[in-house]
């Protein structure tokens, strides 16, 4: 994944780029962004992202996320922070080194992935929301994929990691995917290490289908906030619950 340097609130910033220099936005216009080399993952609007003196394009061995499937990006804070520093040989480029698949996709080849689950009662009818978004597509043209599945009887937590397996499941693994869920839970269960109490089998499934893809990134949205796609999911998951089929 290349980088290009920018500025937000002042501070410098590494921001995923496509080979070009362009920002590689995601559906919501949002940009993964680094404020140094191996540091925590965030995810910032492009529209904040002004350009900076320094205009070259970084490759992910010089300046490469520390772990990064294993938290969701959060929102950029507001309060300054230091300016990203030039990487040097560091466990940044260690790590690029063991896993050198994922130096080769680069951020545009990602695909976007919006799942909510909906339960009436908890537990209760549950239902699902998927809204697949591959911006590349078939020959360049983008392509949209909607689900919306009845589940039965179950909890929330049941039906939000369903819809992630379903989600995965439709996914093509040799792509690196990002997942946006408003699902503490299952970003905790799923890429934060969180032990699972309940629903042992349904975890042990997701993670051994994790293990499958190059890259699978989760990054948590606001539920109910008027995010398009998140929306468009909990719509989806809804409209299965009322249908029971």
């Amino acid at each position: 994944m290349p980088w290009i340097a920018r500025r937000l609130r002042d501070a410098k910033v590494f921001a995923a780029c496509l080979p070009s220099g362009e920002l590689a936005a995601g559906p919501d216009q949002r940009v993964d962004v680094l404020y140094r080399s191996g540091g925590k993952l965030y995810r910032a609007s492009a529209k904040n992202l002004a350009e900076d003196e320094d205009t070259r394009v970084y490759s992910d061995e010089e300046v490469h996320p520390a772990d990064e499937s294993a938290e969701p990006a959060a929102s950029a804070p507001s309060a300054k922070t230091p300016s990203a520093a030039k990487s040097s040989s560091s466990a940044s480029g260690a790590s690029a080194a063991k896993e050198p698949h994922l130096r080769q996709a680069a951020a545009g080849d990602a695909v976007h992935i919006y799942t909510d689950g909906a339960c009436t009662g908890n537990p209760g009818p549950m239902g699902l929301g998927v809204v697949l978004l591959d911006p590349s597509g078939e020959n360049g043209k983008p392509i949209r994929r909607e689900l919306s599945e009845y589940l039965g009887t179950g909890t929330n937590n049941i039906a939000e990691l369903t819809a992630i397996l379903r989600a995965l499941q439709i996914a093509d693994s040799r792509r690196p995917v990002v997942i946006y869920t408003d699902s503490s839970y299952s970003i905790g269960i799923l890429s934060q290490g969180w032990k699972a109490k309940a629903n042992q089998e349904l975890v042990a499934e997701l993670r051994a289908l994790l293990k499958t893809f190059v890259r699978v990134r989760f990054v948590k949205v606001a539920g109910h906030a008027g995010v398009p796609e998140n929306e468009r999911c909990d719509e989806l998951a809804r409209q299965a619950v009322a249908r029971r089929a």
